[in-house]
């Protein structure tokens, strides 16, 4: 069943919607708080505890997400899931994963760099629909608002630990790129004060603009307050908390969860047990979907972890081989989310990004 956006609001704002918005917004809201607080209390959790958040995000939240992908599809061409349309779905996902996977061991650096590019248009698109449709801010679908807050809301969690973590962002990055091209120095001109200052103004002033002009075209100024703090809490967030917490946490709580709820409303049966209050059922249809691929997935990591040049034997070199493991996999899940973004109605000119 394929979710309208620019359809009838009253329609969307039932009962299971509004409990799906709040259990997916305010956790979100409060665990972020919470850490950013402890952090700027001077509470810190040691660097492997930090890369074990990481790595459990991956199986709990992270696998899980995107393991769905498939019956996303069916869902929102309400047809069935049968074995023909499984099968090529599956061969299609696996050609861009492995694609990219080629470029990983031939081009390291270019496949790094174009992982951040991938993810910072990733998790800016999956907040705007979320703030589009959770929040009912419908002034993200202006076309010059939803670009920007695309580029904003994905350089927070993208660009802003760099601005304040540099040695730490630029350690992971030569983690990840280590396990193929060991000793490559690449990363150090990012992380100069010069970069990062005129970096951060630039930011800091697109951020500025994008909330002026969500001001401006805002019909509601709740849906604009929502976005506007969320966009100050994330700016402090990743400020102030060590980037590998922050990115372990930020991917389970907020983005995750914000794409699982996306799932919840495109399944009819789901959604109708939360209407009635039946969480756990809602919660169990879920698992089911995205257990199959999740295994898969997990198996994958070993293979990875078999597979790259380099031994893998501690614990930012497991995070590594975790970080390769999501960007490959992040290719193909990023072709289905912008497929439905446009199956859905958010790209079209009546109410278009």
């Amino acid at each position: 069943m394929a979710i309208d956006i620019a359809g009838d609001a009253t329609n969307r704002w039932r009962i299971g919607h509004r409990r799906l918005v709040r259990g997916t917004l305010v956790p979100a809201w409060v665990v972020l708080g919470v850490v950013a607080l402890a952090h700027l209390a001077g509470v810190s959790l040691p660097v492997p505890a930090r890369y074990g958040v990481l790595l459990v995000t991956l199986v709990l939240f992270g696998l899980p997400h995107g393991a769905a992908d498939h019956h996303s599809v069916v869902r929102a061409l309400d047809i069935d899931l049968t074995p023909r349309f499984l099968l090529g779905f599956c061969a299609g996902y696996l050609l861009l994963a492995g694609a990219y996977t080629v470029v990983w061991f031939l081009a390291p650096v270019l496949a790094f760099l174009f992982f951040l590019a991938l993810t910072w248009f990733h998790w800016g698109q999956g907040d705007v629909y979320s703030m589009a449709t959770l929040a009912d801010g419908a002034y993200l679908r202006d076309s010059l608002v939803g670009a920007l807050s695309i580029v904003v809301r994905g350089g927070l969690p993208m660009l802003v630990p760099l601005l304040f973590f540099p040695e730490r962002y630029s350690a992971v990055a030569r983690a990840v790129v280590g396990l193929f091209a060991p000793g490559a120095d690449w990363f150090s001109v990012l992380v100069t004060s010069e970069i990062r200052l005129l970096l951060g103004c630039g930011f800091a002033s697109l951020t500025v603009l994008a909330l002026v002009l969500g001001a401006r075209r805002a019909t509601s100024r709740h849906s604009w307050r929502i976005d506007a703090g969320e966009t100050l809490l994330l700016w402090v967030y990743f400020a102030v908390v060590p980037p590998v917490l922050a990115i372990g946490v930020y991917f389970a709580v907020w983005h995750s969860l914000r794409h699982i709820s996306r799932l919840v409303e495109l399944d009819r049966r789901a959604l109708a047990a939360l209407d009635r209050g039946a969480v756990r059922q809602t919660v169990g249809r879920f698992v089911r979907d995205a257990l199959p691929a999740t295994v898969g997935a997990v198996l994958l990591f070993g293979g990875f972890a078999l597979a790259v040049p380099e031994s893998v034997g501690s614990v930012p070199d497991i995070g590594g081989v975790y970080l390769v493991l999501l960007a490959v996999l992040t290719l193909p899940h990023v072709v289905v989310v912008s497929w439905l973004d446009v199956r859905q109605g958010l790209w079209r000119p009546n109410g278009s990004l």
